[in-house]
């Protein structure tokens, strides 16, 4: 699998009841978690388990979302970017191992760059393509259309396609870990 030729961790799983179970697995107690805007995420129960406080992390989005200071949340969300983990989705794997997110401010970029040492990533099989130019696609025709209708059911404003990241691999000193959990079940967009 070529994921796994790019030194990531594999896990397949059937559904998203699954996919949490695993996510339990992998983080450790007391490690800063922080996540991106998910629908998988959402679909899979990570949120609401998550809002429920019955886990043992340090939950940094809550923490921002519960401090009223404006200075002192976007310090806490600057602050964020260190977290343990990082938890999204992709918009689309390529068959190479390559993948390809979106997003409208970048504001999951930099953990998902450089700065969290650990990333897992919950995709649906069936964001898995053939190559770069079938990503792009995907990302133009498909996903952009469906979350701008998300959000505006959700925030009432519309998203843009203003950041696209090509994730192509780790350079070979990284000791960052990257996990996939690949879910044979229709989530995302």
């Amino acid at each position: 699998m070529a994921l796994k030729n790019h030194r990531y961790e594999v896990t397949v799983v059937k559904n998203g009841k699954e996919a949490l179970e695993e996510i339990k697995e992998i983080i450790p107690p007391r490690a800063s978690v922080m996540n991106g805007s998910s629908t998988t995420l959402e679909q899979i129960g990570y949120h609401e388990y998550l809002k429920s406080g019955k886990h043992p992390w340090v939950d940094l989005h809550a923490n921002i979302n519960a401090e009223n200071d404006k200075e002192k949340r976007d310090k806490l969300r600057k602050e964020s970017v260190l977290s343990d983990y990082y938890l999204g989705s992709v918009h689309a794997l390529i068959e190479n191992g390559e993948f390809v997110i979106a997003s409208n401010s970048g504001s999951q970029l930099p953990h998902i760059v450089y700065t969290s040492p650990n990333l897992i990533f919950v995709v649906s099989t069936k964001k898995i393509v053939p190559d770069l130019d079938v990503a792009m696609k995907r990302l133009t025709d498909h996903v952009v259309p469906m979350e701008d209708k998300h959000m505006m059911q959700l925030y009432n404003f519309h998203t843009g396609l203003n950041k696209v990241l090509i994730f192509k691999g780790e350079a070979k000193v990284s000791t960052r870990k990257i996990h996939f959990i690949l879910v044979e079940e229709n989530l995302g967009f």
